[in-house]
């Protein structure tokens, strides 16, 4: 989930396009089905879920992305602890916007997770956090800018690191619990690890996408958000060594249900000078409900043509590793839920550390 704020979305395009884009997405389905019957003939058997793609180095944000609050205002370097040094780990999870709205996500379980961290020699806190540089809502859909043929994605998630822990943030409406002792060459060993990680995971996904809510339903697609960094950074410090205590530790997961997705191009595949100009206006139609500063009235329109879409004509269009995906929508269609998933078990190979 999200550390703060406003998506902070474009506002679409000119007028003209305004009248295109808002026409109902049935009248499309016929030609829709022939481009995904051809997107998927002849393809190789896919890997379920599609692997998330990294990249060898974070490229620099484009100055047009803003985000409304600060990326890692207090954000400092990871400190190198002595290696006999005793470390405190924390689970740290507070209601998503608690800063603005209180509890008010916490009562829907719609939570932000954390990795705090105490040092014994020196008494000093750490906190430990990954999400989104511009907000959630431009992780989530794009800018449609009238200069451009394409969609615009402002999307790109950071790991942030600073001294201290807020024990009132953590604490008043969520959670700040000891779940495990490490060695400073572990922690060491973990900051080493996070900086690679870091550079190489680029991009917040929001949605994980199944075939159901059916346990052992197959996964299209797994979200990469602040969760699964805290699991991510859970499970090194297990492959380090790291014994973590038996506590029930759940998080917020926001689903998507689709049948099989059909793989349908690149930016330049779709929207370039030789790419589908009827998928392209199809994908740029879909997103365009989304934009935000709406009125009432504009949000109401909205809020029809986007249930029109995902539920009576069950269509959605993701854009995962940089590339765009048909979803064809199942019931019951999206479900925000909080599940266990268990701290992880001491790697036994590394038992003797």
């Amino acid at each position: 989930m999200e550390q703060a704020g406003n998506a902070g979305l474009g506002t679409g395009g000119r007028r003209g396009a305004d009248v295109v884009w808002r026409r109902a997405p049935w009248r499309w389905a016929p030609a829709l089905l022939c481009l995904v019957a051809a997107a998927t003939d002849g393809s190789t058997q896919r890997q379920w879920p599609v692997p998330y793609k990294r990249f060898s180095f974070r490229p620099e944000p484009d100055p047009y992305c803003q985000a409304k609050y600060t990326f890692c205002p207090t954000g400092s370097s990871i400190p190198v602890m002595k290696d006999g040094d005793v470390i405190e780990v924390f689970r740290l999870q507070a209601p998503v916007w608690e800063f603005k709205y209180g509890d008010l996500l916490g009562h829907m379980k719609i939570m932000h997770d954390a990795v705090g961290f105490r040092s014994t020699s020196t008494g000093k806190n750490y906190t430990m956090e990954w999400y989104e540089l511009f907000q959630l809502g431009n992780c989530t859909f794009p800018h449609l800018r009238p200069e451009m043929n394409a969609p615009f994605w402002c999307n790109q998630g950071a790991a942030c690191f600073f001294e201290g822990i807020d024990d009132i943030h953590w604490k008043e409406n969520g959670t700040l619990v000891l779940v495990a002792t490490i060695s400073g060459n572990m922690f060491n060993k973990m900051a080493k690890w996070v900086k690679q990680d870091n550079e190489t995971g680029i991009y917040y996904e929001t949605w994980t996408v199944q075939a159901s809510p059916e346990k052992g339903a197959e996964t299209w697609f797994e979200s990469y958000d602040c969760s699964k960094f805290v699991l991510r950074t859970y499970k090194k410090l297990a492959e380090l060594g790291a014994e973590f205590k038996k506590i029930e530790t759940n998080y917020t997961r926001i689903f998507l249900y689709s049948g099989e997705p059909a793989y349908l191009g690149n930016e330049t595949s779709i929207f370039g000078p030789t790419g589908d100009k009827t998928l392209a206006l199809a994908i740029k139609r879909f997103y365009y409900p989304f934009k935000p500063h709406l009125t009432t009235k504009e949000f109401l329109l909205s809020f029809l043509e986007i249930f029109d879409t995902v539920v009576i004509h069950r269509q959605f269009y993701l854009f995962y590793n940089f590339e765009y995906w048909f979803l064809p929508m199942k019931f019951p269609f999206i479900k925000i839920t909080y599940e266990e998933i268990p701290l992880p078990n001491r790697n036994k190979t590394l038992s003797g550390l």
